[in-house]
């Protein structure tokens, strides 16, 4: 499945040049997160992809989510189908800029950051910073979770959560803290004065992790 996506480049691309993959949440587009491009590092090449499916108030989604379903509050199929899809179209751009020795980062908000936690913690050798906002890990797309702590090691997240959220509760996100503390991953996690989104301090702890 191929991704409708937007591309900031840098002016010179090398085979190290460091990739930045971004996943808007529900109901946005690719247009969302890639206002970061301006404050993002001038060397890093910065896709931003459009989710596959549609929703019902225009805009697109990752998967769907039915918030009356307490067992089953996301499609799990579709997620899966999402993933599979993200990590076929980042192996396509790293090969059409010929990139064999970078890294790998990827930055998600709500689905966006969901999507961010399984392709990371299942396939951690192919990631290096991960930014998880506004979202939680959800087991059920956890289920081929890397069993090697060496990888896992390897892996940088920055945590972000509004003490307000109204979508996804801050208890959540802190669940997201336990968990990797248990799998020795390396993680900052911050709690905000906002509601489900990124208000300025929480941008700019951001931009100070993608550059640190």
């Amino acid at each position: 499945m191929d991704l409708h996506f937007l591309v900031r480049e840098p002016q010179t691309i090398t085979s190290k040049t460091p990739l930045l993959i971004l996943l808007h949440g529900y109901g946005s587009n690719e247009q969302d997160l890639f206002s970061f491009v301006p404050t993002l590092p001038e060397d890093w090449l910065v896709v931003s992809f459009r989710a596959p499916f549609s929703t019902n108030y225009g805009g697109y989604s990752w998967f769907d989510i039915d918030l009356m379903n307490t067992d089953n509050r996301i499609d799990v199929q579709q997620a899966q189908e999402s993933e599979s899809a993200i990590l076929e179209n980042i192996l396509k751009i790293t090969n059409h800029y010929g990139l064999t020795h970078n890294e790998t980062h990827l930055c998600g908000f709500s689905q966006g950051g969901i999507l961010s936690y399984a392709l990371a913690l299942q396939n951690p050798e192919l990631f290096s910073k991960v930014a998880c906002m506004s979202c939680y890990p959800e087991e059920k797309m956890l289920t081929n979770m890397a069993k090697n702590k060496k990888k896992l090691e390897q892996l940088r997240f920055f945590i972000s959560h509004g003490i307000d959220d109204a979508v996804i509760p801050m208890e959540w996100g802190r669940k997201a803290a336990d968990m990797l503390y248990e799998l020795g991953c390396y993680f900052s996690f911050r709690e905000y004065m906002s509601g489900h989104g990124v208000n300025q301090k929480n941008y700019m702890d951001l931009m100070e992790f993608f550059k640190s």
